[in-house]
């Protein structure tokens, strides 16, 4: 059984370090909280030396040890690092670029997705590790490979073209649908044999933007079937231990539809991390804590994250003081039941040798340690929390299809960024407090009064109409510029923009107008807009918001549509951030949603609700003390003490999480 309360620790490599050092893990692990690590991630070599030939006496040893001092163990299944044997006799797994390159080993992840001979080993090795560990007493949880697709989400081989064939015949049934689909009558590019189709290699000009799209759904897929059949064979052999693999929900990976893989899952975790760039990364957290949130349908797992630098951006800085605790926390504010780091002991050598760890180069005698050991006392003061859940009446459409779709070639501008735009609409209702879900086109809407879809550029014909209706039933939708244009096959709804959304939203565009890069318009009421805009005639929309300069001016920029019982909004431009978010406060209050509690800025105030109290976060990211007001009764768990009635004091830097009755 996974700890109680919320669990805590990171990737264990004990491999990495001679026998005598794991004694002394083991008792630090305990001095800092730590109930549960991830183990064998990367240890396939020392598993199976050659192949057929197993030695499992390390991790014997390694996961009695754990299991005697009380510490669980996420056992992972090693596939996400084939040993050089394997590529030694299967040299036609290791994995091709679009440019026709066959890459070599020497890293992790460097097989081909749909190699047989990967397959083949991977299940294999997963096989002896499950049957062999299934009822050790250390062992609550599988955790499936590792980070699936995070350096070979593609493959251009033989092989995968094969696969990738198969998967189309799956998804047509014959060529006649999928001329139809890739709409193969432009450059003579119709297809007469399903051997003519091949993955989109590196070409001369510009590949068909439909066989792009079906190739990174074909890719998400071969990935999602590797860890289906590693998840079949570990529950063959032990069906009460649930299993998980670790997601990416960050800003920089987009190569697989988490809405797929989700519901093969017993448990959700995620790895996240800040990007060295960000000014306010606690915005990055909060989005895709929620995001992960939406995806597991309630509590997740924080597999990975850093205690301070990563080594794989171009400058890698340690964390501010207070940092490492406000991120921990945010994440469980969002509905993390588990806190996880890459890794426990920070490495000495390899090529992750200078990312921090929780127990750092400097040892016990660190500012990362002393802040990892107050940690895992703040965890171990929630652990009520755990299996609590994060109420919202707002939902922002997140897909993937969506997403990869837009940022396919040759768009009308290539500044139009999916992820930029979706955080640009949720960070105005993060800084007020605002409870946000994410959803699928097609999710169930009827518990939301705002749905918001940003840059829903492709959408099939059902979740248009689930969105749509949403709105003429009484909800309040509003759609951003270039969404609904295309079909689920990437092909242009025809008779003008927004396409899908056209009637919903009273508007009709025959032309759009996307703006250079230092180029803006004035808009009435104030701001200016940017990036983005298009002639938009009213067909019974109100004109909110119009241009006052350049070619467009007088047309309407923003516009509000009474649809049914509901309301549609229409941003046909992107507004500043203070317009942006003014309009979109606007748009909130008229739809009855209301913050968590109000909050001076600055401060983030999350809610998670249990069974017989709500848990209500507070996160100062400021630099002076804020007063938030509370219920009466209400006490303060990370200090043990009651608060009384009225109001508490967060210091800057600083994290509060009140229990309210």
């Amino acid at each position: 059984m996974i700890p109680e309360g919320i669990a805590y620790g990171g990737d264990y490599n004990p491999e990495q370090w001679p026998e005598e050092v794991w004694a002394e893990d083991v008792r630090l692990m305990r001095e800092a909280g730590v109930n549960m690590v991830s183990v064998n991630i990367f240890a396939w070599a020392f598993l199976e030396p050659r192949e057929g030939e197993y030695d499992f006496a390390r991790l014997d040893k390694i996961l009695a040890l754990l299991h005697e001092n009380g510490i669980a163990a996420d056992l992972a299944t090693p596939t996400a690092a084939p040993p050089a044997w394997f590529f030694r006799k299967h040299p036609q797994a290791l994995p091709v670029d679009r440019d026709g390159r066959r890459l070599s080993y020497g890293s992790r992840q460097t097989f081909c997705p749909s190699s047989p001979a990967y397959r083949e080993a991977a299940l294999r090795i997963t096989r002896v590790l499950a049957e062999r560990y299934a009822d050790h007493p250390a062992v609550v949880m599988w955790h499936v490979h590792n980070e699936y697709g995070c350096h070979n989400a593609e493959c251009y081989c033989d092989a995968s073209a094969e696969a990738f064939r198969a998967w189309l015949r799956s998804r047509y049934g014959d060529l006649e649908a999928l001329n139809h689909a890739w709409g193969t009558a432009f450059w003579s590019q119709w297809y007469y044999d399903w051997d003519e189709i091949i993955p989109p290699r590196a070409t001369g000009a510009v590949p068909n933007p439909t066989h792009q799209l079906d190739w990174r759904r074909f890719c998400s897929d071969a990935l999602l079937a590797l860890c289906k059949a590693e998840r079949e064979v570990l529950r063959e052999a032990a069906p009460a231990v649930p299993a998980t693999t670790n997601f990416m929900v960050m800003y920089n990976f987009d190569a697989l539809d988490y809405w797929r893989w989700a519901p093969e899952l017993d448990v959700v975790s995620n790895d996240h991390y800040l990007r060295s760039t960000d000014p306010e990364s606690q915005i990055d957290i909060a989005l895709s804590g929620d995001l992960v949130r939406s995806l597991a349908g309630g509590p997740w797992l924080l597999m990975e994250h850093s205690t301070g630098a990563v080594n794989w951006q171009p400058v890698n800085r340690a964390k501010n003081p207070g940092e490492l605790r406000r991120n921990a926390l945010g994440h469980v504010a969002r509905g993390a039941d588990g806190i996880a780091y890459f890794q426990w002991r920070a490495a000495k050598a390899g090529a992750e040798q200078w990312h921090s760890a929780m127990l750092p180069h400097a040892g016990t005698d660190s500012q990362i340690w002393r802040d990892v050991v107050a940690l895992g006392a703040d965890l171990k003061a929630l652990a009520e929390v755990r299996g609590s859940t994060s109420p919202a009446s707002v939902a922002v459409v997140w897909d993937w299809n969506a997403r990869w779709a837009l940022e396919l070639p040759s768009q009308p501008s290539e500044s139009v960024r999916y992820l930029d735009m979706v955080r640009a609409w949720y960070e105005p209702l993060w800084r007020s407090g605002v409870a946000v879900d994410f959803v699928h086109p097609s999710a169930d809407l009827s518990r939301y009064r705002l749905v918001l879809a940003p840059a829903l550029y492709l959408v099939d014909d059902a979740g248009a109409e689930n969105l749509t209706g949403f709105a003429s039933g009484g909800g309040t939708l509003v759609v951003g510029f270039h969404s609904g244009a295309v079909d689920t096959n990437c092909h242009v709804r025809l008779g003008g923009y927004p396409g899908a959304f056209r009637e919903a939203l009273g508007v009709s565009t025959d032309e759009l107008f996307p703006l250079l890069p230092d180029e803006s318009l004035g808009l009435s009421g104030g701001g200016t807009a940017s990036l983005w805009s298009e002639r938009v005639a009213p067909a019974g929309a109100e004109t909110v918001t119009s241009y006052t300069s350049g070619p467009l001016t007088g047309v309407p920029a923003v516009t509000r549509y009474t649809y049914g019982e509901g309301v549609a909004w229409y941003l046909a431009t992107h507004p500043d951030p203070e317009t942006l978010a003014g309009l979109l406060d606007r748009i909130r209050r008229e739809a009855g949603v209301e913050p968590v509690r109000e909050t001076p800025d600055g401060v983030e105030a999350v809610l998670r609700r249990g069974e017989d109290a709500d848990y209500l976060f507070l996160i100062n990211h400021g630099d002076r003390d804020a007063e938030v007001e509370v219920r009466a009764g209400a006490t303060e768990l990370l200090a043990g003490k009651p608060v009384g009635a009225g109001a508490v004091t967060v210091a800057p830097g600083d994290v509060l999480v009140v229990r309210e009755p």
